[in-house]
């Protein structure tokens, strides 16, 4: 147990993140404990068709590659890893970081932390016949692992934040209930999960950062759960009161932020700017957590094709509409599914062929492979020479691809076994949390009083307001948030469910919430269904909402003049 700060580091926001990173933040500056996250919805269908072709698979072979590359680096500097790359294998991870170090001579502790994976039970738990199915522990395997002496800790399917909340509960000794102080990691190990995003990454207001190469964040916590955002000094990017609120605010729900062993309240965080790439985050409220753990479900959907059309000048419309009553009639069997996107980029007298085209997109989705395989888009091919002037595709023939259903489900976490395995051959049984509480939603806050009337300016909504959207499967969430308090006054009373839906039809008729944060000045939308069933799944044009923040900053709408002095609106 210490009181002084943890320095706790990112180097991995998902499978497939920046490869240096690792090295960046071990050479970068002092670390005490340094996470890599590397699992998403996606990622676990990803790992799951990977095990298929090699049961001993079905981790991240990219931490391998890295730690061959930085883990003599990693000890020489005493620096603990902890990561969820084990994904469905933890076990064969653990294995083959200790063939590694053994193979590079370093005297190397690997755990790992196991009893996520559910698969065997599906049917037992009622979770039905998936391909993947893991529940998302918590952090107090890897705080076992940590305490026991372990220089990395590799873990499955555990919640992102838990990578931060282990190290801290085992640096602090903090207790099963110190709820405050397990709420504030959590807090901090959410807004480190996704990397560069909290410096800069994705940030709607880029142009006023310098973001060709955001470095990765780091934490400062203490021992009271409070902790301090930063970033290795000379790194790119920057760590700011907003670079930090827009990872906040992404991918969240309503105040209570739940997780496996506390719900952080959202709404009592208090973000402060303390210095030059220095951001407070402290206030932090926790609550027991809830009775339930959440498990992640892919299932095969079954396959996907897609071709895309270039449809260039006049007559855009007509050419579409002919194209597809010729693709339709030419398919031997029409796939379950068919969608069909026209994307207007053209513009009418346009001094460039790019700038005078359209694209027609058509998404084929079947059970059966061969009708969206070959059949599909030769099918298109053939038109080549029979159909409209200046036809042309930006896509080969190809053949269809599996694709997969994410759902969430949640079961009782005294049905799920935590385990943590500080050395091989041993087993330490994690207890589940001692109190829970349900969740429920928080009463809505008053809003702040209105703005007096005044003039009004049309203009795009995010030359005051910024955004961070996201998905969790079939969910988006947008998060929005203002920099003064004038503006939020605005905000909070224009920006209601209803304007939401004017702005972008495409959510008119799915069920939304709004959830506001007062302290952060900001809101969060979360629209059910906009999605399809996941990002595998869907066919629509961002399948992830990645861009639906950026989408409805540009909508306009009647803005006070007031509120755009200054800002060159």
């Amino acid at each position: 147990m210490s009181t002084s700060p943890l320095r706790v580091g990112n180097a991995s926001g998902f499978y497939g993140d920046r490869f240096s990173a690792f090295r960046e933040m071990l050479e970068g500056g002092p670390l005490d404990v340094l996470t890599g996250d590397y699992l998403a919805e996606l990622t676990m269908l990803i790992l799951g068709r990977d095990r298929m072709k090699d049961p001993n698979g079905g981790y991240a072979k990219t931490f391998l590659r890295q730690m061959e590359q930085c883990l003599a680096l990693a000890v020489e500097k005493r620096v603990r890893i902890v990561t969820n790359a084990g994904g469905l294998n933890p076990a064969g991870l653990a294995a083959a970081l200790r063939a590694l170090a053994a193979r590079l001579g370093l005297p190397v502790r690997v755990a790992h932390v196991e009893g996520d994976e559910l698969l065997a039970r599906a049917g037992a738990l009622g979770l039905g016949a998936p391909l993947t199915a893991n529940a998302y522990l918590g952090a107090w395997g890897i705080a076992e692992c940590l305490r026991a002496g372990a220089d990395i800790v590799v873990t499955g399917r555990v919640t992102d934040a838990s990578l931060v909340v282990g190290p801290a509960a085992a640096h602090f000794g903090w207790g099963r209930e110190d709820w405050d102080c397990l709420a504030g990691a959590m807090a901090a190990g959410h807004v480190l999960e996704c990397g560069a995003q909290a410096t800069g990454g994705n940030y709607s207001f880029f142009t006023e950062i310098d973001v060709r190469r955001p470095g990765f964040p780091l934490a400062e916590i203490h021992a009271d759960g409070t902790s301090i955002i930063t970033k290795h000094e000379g790194s790119g990017g920057a760590v700011s009161v907003d670079t930090v609120l827009a990872q906040l605010l992404y991918e969240i729900g309503g105040a209570r932020y739940a997780g496996p062993d506390v719900t952080a309240r959202f709404d009592t965080v208090e973000l402060t700017d303390v210095g030059r790439d220095r951001v407070r985050i402290s206030g932090v409220r926790g609550e027991p957590p809830p009775p339930t753990l959440k498990v992640c479900l892919n299932r095969l959907g079954g396959f996907r094709n897609e071709m895309t059309f270039v449809l260039v000048g006049l007559d855009i419309e007509h050419k579409a509409r002919l194209v597809r009553e010729q693709f339709e009639a030419a398919l031997p069997t029409p796939p379950r599914e068919l969608h069909w996107t026209l994307v207007r980029t053209d513009r009418e007298d346009a001094p460039t062929e790019e700038q005078a085209a359209a694209f027609l997109r058509v998404v084929a989705k079947d059970p059966e492979e061969k009708r969206v395989g070959r059949a599909f888009s030769g099918a298109a091919i053939e038109l080549a020479l029979a159909s409209y002037p200046g036809f042309t595709m930006t896509t080969p023939p190809t053949d269809g691809l599996p694709y997969g259903v994410y759902t969430p489900a949640y079961v009782d976490a005294a049905l799920v076994e935590h385990v943590a395995v500080p050395e091989e051959g041993a087993r330490v049984v994690i207890p589940h949390a001692p109190r829970t509480l349900a969740l429920a939603e928080v009463e809505p806050p008053p809003l702040p009083a209105p703005l007096p009337p005044g003039p009004i300016r049309r203009v795009p909504l995010g030359r005051i307001a910024a955004a961070r959207s996201g998905d969790k499967g079939g969910t988006a969430n947008i998060g929005l948030w203002v920099r003064t308090d004038a503006a939020w006054s605005w905000l909070a009373h224009t920006l209601t469910p209803e304007l939401l839906r004017e702005l972008l039809p495409e959510v008119q008729n799915l069920p939304l919430q709004r959830h506001l944060f007062p302290r952060l000045r900001g809101m969060n939308f979360v629209i059910d269904g906009l999605l399809g069933e996941g990002v595998s799944s869907s066919t629509r044009f961002d399948p992830q909402g990645k861009a639906l923040g950026e989408w409805l900053r540009s909508r306009h709408v009647d803005v006070p003049e007031v509120l755009l002095l200054g800002i060159g609106a």
